[in-house]
């Protein structure tokens, strides 16, 4: 049976563009892989004939003798550059299905075997990996921010062999197994698999004569000092990121990045919320009762002059605008809230208690609304049950 022609197969005309067959190609393999045409016996001999004529087509030079000499050019019977193996060709008339299934898989599968981009380009150069580090400032530092100088154990670039991982100014050969790509293919059926390359790690490199200093690795483990900046404003779970700090990268690659967790320390004065701060003030039965001035910290070190109202009652709150913590990356500041406790006096000497009777013997509900209105609501449940 006479073979069909190549642009027939792809449904392209001889004019196509090499995007225009390639676009022809990934449409055709959708529809004609095996897997989605189990029901059809003459789609595996259908795919081959695709892959066939994709893999002359897509070669600049397949396809010129192609178009000038058809079927023949891969027959043997156009001499040596044209037999199949011979120089220009790779595979002849039967085609290398590997390669050409493995583009439309790469473009299909969004490159998931890691391939677009990786052939010819070694792997040795890869990038450190990023650090975390813990920091526990206090509250007053978070709220005037500060410098701080921090300790990081990491990976720095080998000083000896300048990160090449090489000995004596030699340089790292590329890998004879996987010529440079770090990752080795395997077909299986319509499938090329793809791992990591078992000689060079998937570093795409080997060295002969590895530095003596770090192994052959690039780098070596050192304390590194940092200053870091501490904004004002920063609470727990902000995280400062340092570009460039991290572990260096294998063989000379890119630093990973450093990361600053911060956590705030809980203050034993103020509760924080956000921006705004929180205080609770114990205040006398007397100051509560007559009403009086008190004076409150604020975060900054300053004091604050609070006047309590006559009256007041335990679980009371007072605003201090602008006496908060800092929005971070802002000029903004939240407010300090004044909570008051009243306290009831203890310890008390024979004269006080008799004062204090004295004084309970003398006072009125309306002294007592609280009480009053507690009591009264108490005695219509009692009332309400009784009847």
């Amino acid at each position: 049976m006479a073979k069909r022609d190549f642009y027939e197969t792809l449904g392209i005309s001889r004019g196509a563009t090499p995007e225009e067959i390639k676009k022809a190609y990934r449409k055709k393999a959708k529809e004609l892989h095996p897997d989605r045409n189990s029901d059809n016996p003459q789609a595996e001999a259908q795919f081959k004939e695709l892959n066939e004529a994709y893999e002359v087509l897509k070669d600049e030079q397949k396809k010129a003798a192609y178009d000038r000499f058809g079927h023949a050019a891969f027959e043997g019977g156009m001499g040596a550059g044209a037999r199949p193996g011979g120089a220009g060709f790779r595979g002849g008339a039967n085609g290398d299905f590997a390669s050409a299934f493995s583009d439309v898989f790469d473009d299909l599968f969004g490159d998931i075997m890691g391939q677009r981009g990786a052939q010819g380009r070694a792997r040795a150069a890869m990038r450190g990996n990023d650090l975390r580090y813990n920091l526990r400032i206090s509250l007053e530092e978070a709220q005037q921010g500060l410098q701080k100088t921090i300790q990081v154990p990491t990976a720095v670039t080998c000083a000896t062999c300048k990160g090449t991982g090489a000995e004596g100014g030699s340089e790292p050969q590329t890998c004879p197994t996987c010529s440079g790509i770090g990752k080795v293919r395997a077909q299986q059926g319509f499938f090329t698999v793809e791992r990591t390359c078992p000689t060079c790690n998937g570093l795409g490199q080997t060295i002969k004569n590895p530095c003596k200093t770090c192994h052959g690795a690039g780098r070596v483990e050192k304390e590194k000092t940092l200053s870091v900046n501490i904004p004002a404003g920063v609470e727990t779970g902000t995280r400062i990121r340092l570009a460039g700090e991290g572990e260096a990268g294998m063989r000379g690659g890119p630093s990973g990045d450093l990361y600053i967790f911060v956590e705030v320390k809980e203050h034993p004065i103020f509760v924080r919320d956000g921006a705004d701060l929180h205080c609770r003030v114990p205040v006398s039965l007397v100051t509560a009762a007559l009403g009086g001035d008190i004076e409150v910290p604020t975060i900054d070190g300053g004091r604050a002059r609070v006047k309590i109202p006559e009256g007041s009652q335990t679980g009371r709150q007072m605003r201090l605008r602008r006496k908060g913590m800092p929005v971070l990356r802002s000029k903004d500041l939240g407010d300090m809230f004044i909570e008051l406790v009243v306290e009831t006096p203890v310890n008390l000497t024979g004269r006080q208690k008799e004062l204090l009777r004295e004084f309970d013997k003398i006072s009125e509900g309306r002294n007592n609304p609280q009480s009053a209105g507690f009591f009264s609501a108490v005695k219509g449940f009692w009332d309400s049950m009784k009847g």
